[in-house]
């Protein structure tokens, strides 16, 4: 059981911010090819929610905003963002600079198809969680050397 928990914990964590879940499961001593996989699925459900059900997030949580400018300093810079680096940009930058849920409210926002966004989005997720779990894993490995020592 505990085992379990700890493969959820990374699913769930990479959803949320995706350095979280591979940082988790080496420091858990999970396999690496789990991590990488559980990763992708962690990320890959939060845009999938994004892409389907966005339009009806972004409707209720806009209820609750006191500030309805348009043209903010934030919805300027997503637009710039968008214009420099379009829709393959913008997916590869999601588990970096984004976190999933930002990236994948973002693209759906801007009017992508969602095929698109689904395909770029699978890609960027299978790249960066293999990225970055291996550094982190190494990272820990380069680490407990240097502890040894």
């Amino acid at each position: 059981m505990a085992t379990a928990l700890k493969y959820f914990t990374v699913y769930f964590l990479s959803g949320l911010k995706f350095i979280f879940g591979p940082t988790f499961g080496v420091a858990n001593d999970l396999p690496v090819p789990a991590i990488i996989i559980l990763t992708a699925l962690g990320m890959m459900t939060t845009i999938y929610l994004f892409t389907f059900f966005g339009d009806e997030i972004h409707r209720f949580f806009g209820r609750f905003r006191k500030n309805k400018k348009i043209f903010s300093k934030k919805s300027r810079r997503f637009v710039r963002m968008w214009r420099k680096f379009g829709l393959k940009g913008l997916c590869l930058l999601t588990p970096l600079v984004l976190t999933p849920p930002g990236g994948g409210l973002l693209v759906n926002l801007l009017g992508s198809k969602k095929k698109l966004i689904l395909k770029w989005m699978w890609i960027s997720a299978l790249i960066w969680s293999t990225v970055i779990t291996l550094i982190v894993k190494y990272a820990f490995w380069l680490i407990e050397d240097l502890v040894t020592i």
